[in-house]
């Protein structure tokens, strides 16, 4: 398996739509697209996909949303 760095969001949906990955680790604070949607996206896609979030972010709401959806 191949590690992707990716340093916009829509990009990550394109290639999640290609192919099927591992895992995902993923910022929320990107420059194109909220972490959150492309979560949103990404695991309608694929429900089983284990993922990461990484954030400067400290707010309980986001931490609580980042576990709603899937991280």
């Amino acid at each position: 398996a191949a590690v992707e760095v990716f340093q916009r969001g829509f990009p990550v949906l394109d290639k999640a739509r290609k192919q099927d990955p591992n895992v995902m680790i993923l910022d929320v604070g990107l420059p194109d697209i909220s972490g959150f949607e492309i979560i949103r996206q990404v695991t309608a896609l694929h429900p089983a996909l284990p993922v990461l979030f990484l954030t400067a972010r400290s707010e309980e709401a986001d931490c609580l949303l980042g576990l709603e959806i899937g991280a």
